[in-house]
């Protein structure tokens, strides 16, 4: 007998092209706030989170909390750490923060290193790392359970 195990990185590949952004977490109705939105994000990524939260993405202006932020980062942003602390006072109480970063090689990468000291410096816990489309790499980051109960 003869098995045929699939091939994890197909499987991926396959459902990012689908919608990558049904694997982050992103549920209809949820009000989701774009940080960082220049010309060199992926347009597809943000028309996959778009469809699934059955909306349009609110903009940095947007003066409500919202239920997850999308933080477009490259390493000439600024100070990461500063960028999530912001970023965190606009979600509601155990929502998540999307941090995207240019993938290796891409101008603007930012090292994991430097985004899991940051997400620790700015009381953040990281998921594991996901490809989300040809140029960027996500995070998906959320406060810790500890921290959720004391606010």
């Amino acid at each position: 007998m003869i098995r045929r195990q699939p091939v994890s990185a197909t499987a991926d590949h396959a459902e990012e092209r689908t919608n990558p952004a049904a694997r982050l977490g992103f549920q209809p109705g949820q009000v989701v706030q774009e940080i960082g939105y220049d010309d060199d994000v992926d347009q597809e990524l943000r028309e996959a989170i778009e469809g699934v939260i059955e909306s349009d993405l609110v903009d940095e202006d947007y003066d409500d909390v919202a239920d997850a932020v999308v933080l477009w980062f490259r390493d000439d942003d600024g100070d990461l750490t500063d960028a999530l602390v912001d970023a965190g006072t606009y979600i509601e109480e155990g929502g998540a923060i999307l941090l995207l970063t240019p993938k290796t090689g891409r101008p603007g990468y930012v090292e994991p290193s430097d985004i899991s000291e940051a997400a620790t410096t700015a009381g953040l816990t990281a998921a594991k790392g996901v490809s989300v489309g040809k140029d960027w790499s996500g995070s998906r980051l959320a406060t810790p359970k500890a921290a959720k109960s004391r606010r």
